[in-house]
């Protein structure tokens, strides 16, 4: 296998042989463009978007600035908004579903490096793919690790530093993100906390 093909596969490779470093500077290029861009340029920014990230479903909008390394491995499904200052380290896959939202500061890690020094100073590297799945919300300034699933209907608090799995439809925060409560029938009527819709549209 070249470098890239290990990379993807999540084996450790060098990040600057086989064209990898070329195909960084031609995604920092479009990255650079896409946050440059007047923010009523909407035609435009659709169209950047999406030669950007690998696959993106309908109604995408991830507000500049954005960074990511290749672009090329991130998939987004339908209803997909991302707030200011979201990064990507997309080494390796980055899978998210549809109705996704991320808040402001947002950053996805599937990039690492060897503990030990001897093999973190050899230059290999590696990258694990992220999963998140449909209907999720994640806080501000949450940081996601490499090799995460994020199940259905979730919740992420502001804040979280998320380094294992979370299951379905739950609210999950802190340092380390744990499991704080599941997500109940009776939590539709609420808006934040104790506050309650005085609409009847949002059912």
């Amino acid at each position: 296998m070249n470098q890239k093909e290990r990379m993807l596969a999540g084996l450790p490779y060098k990040a600057w042989l086989d064209g990898l470093r070329e195909e960084r500077m031609e995604n920092k290029l479009k990255i650079y463009q896409y946050n440059q861009l007047c923010p009523d340029d909407e035609e435009k920014m659709e169209e950047l978007i999406r030669s950007i990230l690998g696959k993106a479903g309908k109604d995408v909008h991830i507000e500049a600035p954005f960074h990511c390394d290749y672009g090329t491995n991130i998939e987004v499904g339908d209803y997909f908004y991302a707030n200011y200052n979201c990064t990507i380290l997309d080494v390796g896959k980055v899978i998210i579903g549809d109705n996704v939202m991320f808040a402001p500061n947002v950053s996805i890690y599937t990039a690492g490096h060897p503990i030990h020094p001897d093999s973190r100073n050899s230059g290999y590297e590696y990258g694990i793919p992220v999963t998140i799945g449909n209907n999720v919300w994640i806080g501000g300034n949450v940081i996601i690790n490499p090799g995460v699933t994020i199940g259905n209907d979730v919740v992420i608090g502001a804040g979280s530093v998320v380094t294992k799995d979370i299951p379905d439809r739950v609210v999950a925060l802190g340092n380390p993100c744990r499991v704080v409560r599941q997500i109940v029938e009776d939590d539709r009527k609420y808006y934040y906390k104790n506050k309650e819709f005085d609409v009847q549209d949002y059912l």
